[in-house]
């Protein structure tokens, strides 16, 4: 095939090797309010909040963060009040917070955190993606 098919319809679904495993199902399920669609196997739960699907898997031991290329990942919010509302949230939760909210240049708005394994992850709300729903 010399032709490229339809385009992509977006980056759905995430897999992370996580430690503390627990800890991180934890996070994303309690703090973030995913839900666990399915326990595949002691180690490996896929979990989704909506229009996405992350699976964690249980990783040995502490990864070295500094040794992989993912740089951080980014959750979407509707608003920025809702991004604000996130940010006092994860705060008053004790979530290590890396950033205050802030505006980008092309409208966007977010800050960072961390999960227990130490992934960085992002609230953002950008005006070309926010407000979508995947049917």
């Amino acid at each position: 095939m010399s032709q490229r098919p339809k385009p992509l319809n977006g980056l759905r679904h995430l897999a992370l090797c996580v430690y503390p495993f627990e800890d991180c199902i934890r996070f994303y399920t309690e703090t973030l309010g995913m839900e666990v669609l399915r326990r595949a196997s002691d180690n490996l739960v896929y979990l989704s909040c909506g229009n996405d699907n992350l699976s964690l898997s249980r990783a040995d031991g502490p990864q070295d963060n500094q040794q992989q290329s993912l740089d951080h990942f980014g959750f979407i919010v509707d608003s920025k009040e809702e991004l604000q509302a996130w940010y006092e949230f994860l705060q008053s939760q004790g979530v290590p917070l890396l950033d205050r909210p802030h505006d980008h240049s092309d409208g966007a708005r977010s800050f960072h955190c961390t999960d227990p394994a130490g992934n960085v992850v992002q609230p953002l709300y950008h005006p070309a993606v926010s407000g979508q729903r995947i049917r």
